[in-house]
Protein backbone atom coordinates (compact mmCIF):
# COMPACT_ATOMS: atom_id res chain seq x y z
CA UNK A 1 0.00 0.00 0.00
CA UNK A 2 3.24 2.48 0.77
CA UNK A 3 3.73 2.64 -3.07
CA UNK A 4 0.24 2.68 -4.16
CA UNK A 5 -0.26 5.75 -1.85
CA UNK A 6 2.94 7.48 -2.51
CA UNK A 7 2.37 7.52 -6.55
CA UNK A 8 -1.48 8.55 -6.07
CA UNK A 9 -0.59 11.15 -3.93
CA UNK A 10 2.56 12.80 -5.53
CA UNK A 11 0.05 12.56 -9.13
CA UNK A 12 -1.88 14.35 -7.06
CA UNK A 13 0.20 17.40 -6.24
CA UNK A 14 0.67 17.52 -10.01
CA UNK A 15 4.72 17.51 -9.65
CA UNK A 16 7.42 17.76 -11.95
CA UNK A 17 9.80 14.49 -12.64
CA UNK A 18 12.52 16.41 -10.59
CA UNK A 19 9.75 16.79 -7.76
CA UNK A 20 7.82 13.65 -8.10
CA UNK A 21 11.23 11.50 -6.99
CA UNK A 22 11.18 13.55 -3.72
CA UNK A 23 7.33 13.38 -3.25
CA UNK A 24 7.95 9.44 -3.32
CA UNK A 25 10.65 9.43 -1.15
CA UNK A 26 9.03 11.58 1.04
CA UNK A 27 6.12 9.85 1.06
CA UNK A 28 8.14 6.53 2.05
CA UNK A 29 9.01 7.63 5.26
CA UNK A 30 5.83 9.68 5.87
CA UNK A 31 3.38 6.75 5.44
CA UNK A 32 6.11 4.80 7.33
CA UNK A 33 6.33 6.57 10.34
CA UNK A 34 5.08 5.68 13.79
CA UNK A 35 1.49 6.40 14.42
CA UNK A 36 0.56 7.86 11.16
CA UNK A 37 -2.59 6.81 8.96
CA UNK A 38 -2.92 6.74 5.54
CA UNK A 39 -6.06 6.83 3.78
CA UNK A 40 -6.62 6.13 -0.05
CA UNK A 41 -10.38 6.91 -1.66
CA UNK A 42 -10.63 5.46 -5.24
CA UNK A 43 -13.22 5.38 -7.75
CA UNK A 44 -14.01 1.93 -9.49
CA UNK A 45 -11.06 0.26 -8.18
CA UNK A 46 -8.70 3.04 -9.31
CA UNK A 47 -7.26 4.96 -6.56
CA UNK A 48 -7.44 8.94 -6.82
CA UNK A 49 -6.92 10.34 -3.67
CA UNK A 50 -4.60 10.23 -0.48
CA UNK A 51 -4.53 12.12 2.72
CA UNK A 52 -3.17 10.82 6.15
CA UNK A 53 -3.69 11.81 9.63
CA UNK A 54 -1.60 11.92 12.68
CA UNK A 55 -2.90 11.39 15.90
CA UNK A 56 -0.81 12.23 18.86
CA UNK A 57 -1.81 13.55 23.01
CA UNK A 58 -5.58 14.59 22.04
CA UNK A 59 -3.93 16.35 18.33
CA UNK A 60 -5.08 15.71 15.10
CA UNK A 61 -2.61 16.81 11.82
CA UNK A 62 -4.45 16.28 8.67
CA UNK A 63 -1.63 16.36 6.30
CA UNK A 64 -0.39 15.57 2.41
CA UNK A 65 -4.05 15.26 1.16
CA UNK A 66 -3.97 15.23 -2.82
CA UNK A 67 -5.99 14.55 -5.61
CA UNK A 68 -5.74 13.52 -9.22
CA UNK A 69 -6.46 16.39 -11.46
CA UNK A 70 -8.84 13.90 -13.65
CA UNK A 71 -10.98 12.87 -10.21
CA UNK A 72 -10.88 16.71 -8.67
CA UNK A 73 -14.51 18.08 -8.24
CA UNK A 74 -16.14 14.79 -7.42
CA UNK A 75 -16.11 14.55 -3.71
CA UNK A 76 -13.35 12.13 -2.98
CA UNK A 77 -10.97 14.91 -1.23
CA UNK A 78 -14.32 15.86 0.86
CA UNK A 79 -14.95 12.20 1.55
CA UNK A 80 -11.20 11.54 2.62
CA UNK A 81 -11.61 14.27 5.07
CA UNK A 82 -14.53 13.00 6.41
CA UNK A 83 -13.04 9.40 6.76
CA UNK A 84 -9.44 11.18 8.91
CA UNK A 85 -12.44 13.37 11.50
CA UNK A 86 -14.10 10.07 12.04
CA UNK A 87 -11.06 8.09 13.48
CA UNK A 88 -9.43 11.11 14.69
CA UNK A 89 -12.63 11.41 17.00
CA UNK A 90 -12.32 7.38 17.50
CA UNK A 91 -8.69 8.65 18.84
CA UNK A 92 -9.81 11.28 21.29
CA UNK A 93 -8.25 14.04 19.50
CA UNK A 94 -9.99 17.56 20.43
CA UNK A 95 -8.14 19.60 18.53
CA UNK A 96 -7.04 19.15 14.56
CA UNK A 97 -4.98 21.00 12.23
CA UNK A 98 -4.69 21.04 8.66
CA UNK A 99 -3.74 23.38 6.03
CA UNK A 100 -4.87 24.77 2.65
CA UNK A 101 -4.31 27.61 0.67
CA UNK A 102 -6.64 30.23 0.79
CA UNK A 103 -8.92 30.40 -2.18
CA UNK A 104 -8.44 26.61 -3.39
CA UNK A 105 -10.99 23.88 -3.27
CA UNK A 106 -9.16 22.38 -0.07
CA UNK A 107 -10.54 25.80 1.74
CA UNK A 108 -14.36 25.17 1.28
CA UNK A 109 -14.23 21.78 1.71
CA UNK A 110 -12.50 21.93 5.22
CA UNK A 111 -14.57 24.92 6.38
CA UNK A 112 -17.26 22.11 5.65
CA UNK A 113 -16.16 20.27 7.72
CA UNK A 114 -16.35 22.48 10.91
CA UNK A 115 -12.81 23.58 10.23
CA UNK A 116 -12.37 27.37 11.02
CA UNK A 117 -8.90 29.78 9.39
CA UNK A 118 -6.62 30.20 12.05
CA UNK A 119 -4.48 32.36 10.29
CA UNK A 120 -3.17 33.26 6.60
CA UNK A 121 0.81 33.16 5.72
CA UNK A 122 1.52 34.24 2.13
CA UNK A 123 4.26 32.33 0.27
CA UNK A 124 6.69 34.26 -2.28
CA UNK A 125 8.40 32.64 -5.41
CA UNK A 126 10.85 34.27 -7.47
CA UNK A 127 9.26 34.72 -10.78
CA UNK A 128 10.76 32.82 -14.26
CA UNK A 129 13.24 35.38 -15.50
CA UNK A 130 14.45 37.48 -13.46
CA UNK A 131 18.19 37.19 -11.89
CA UNK A 132 19.36 38.15 -8.70
CA UNK A 133 21.79 40.53 -8.62
CA UNK A 134 25.51 38.72 -7.38
CA UNK A 135 27.50 41.18 -7.60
Amino acid sequence: MTDLWCQTSARGWGASAELTNFLLDFGKALVEAEGLHAFLASREGTPNTAGALRCRQGVALFAGASTVPEARNQGAQRALLAARIQLARAQRCDLAMMCAAPGSASEPNAERQGFRVAYTRTQWQLAAGIRRNTA
